[in-house]
């Protein structure tokens, strides 16, 4: 499914990782080894040598734009560019069914963005992406901001993206959670990854 081929920016690289359709892999590690620098390559936001592949489609050989709605990068502090939460998604209807899934009341929809705490944005940055099903997910510390009722119904609605097939590489630093989601467990050292928990 997706293909990192010898992708290599500042100190991290270079990187050849597999991702197969439905799989998790969770990549763990110390802060500034690197983490955050490969999600953000293979999502194309940052400029890098090497390449990626979604089925074969070479990243390199396709739109950005089109790139990243099939390969989505969630930040841990997504970027905001409208004032209500609405605005920032196609189906405010298919918003308000997800909501519940988070932990959120589904008036949520009608809110203005500052209304949101650290962790409310967080899982309306994971919303949003759920809402535009993309093949690969690259999550940067998905639950870092939640309490634990929260962290495992996000947990429950990552794994229902697997389940459907789609793919997940996941940075986290809560050993937990990579143990409970992921089928592979990688630590980035020296810039380098490593096969095996961190």
């Amino acid at each position: 499914m997706l293909e990192l081929l010898s992708l290599q920016r500042l100190h991290v690289g270079p990187i050849d990782l597999r991702l197969d359709a439905g799989e998790c892999i969770a990549i763990q590690g110390r802060s500034g080894s690197g983490k955050s620098v490969l999600l953000r390559m293979a999502a194309d936001l940052d400029p890098h040598e090497g390449d990626c592949a979604l089925d074969g489609n070479r990243c390199s050989r396709m739109p950005a734009p089109a790139w990243r709605r099939q390969v989505t990068y969630v930040a841990p502090d997504s970027g905001w560019w409208a004032e209500a939460i609405a605005d920032h998604f196609d189906s405010p209807a298919a918003l308000r069914a997800l909501l519940p899934r988070v932990g959120l009341a589904t008036e949520a929809v009608e809110w203005p963005v500052a209304r949101l705490s650290t962790g409310e944005r967080q899982r309306l940055a994971l919303l949003r992406a759920v809402a535009n099903a993309p093949r690969v997910f690259l999550l940067d510390e998905p639950t870092s901001g939640l309490d634990l009722d929260t962290r495992h119904q996000v947990e429950a609605l990552l794994r229902e993206q697997l389940q459907g097939g789609s793919a997940i590489l996941l940075v986290t630093h809560d050993p937990e959670l990579a143990e409970r989601l992921a089928h592979r467990r990688f630590t980035m050292d020296a810039g380098g990854l490593h096969q095996g928990a961190a």
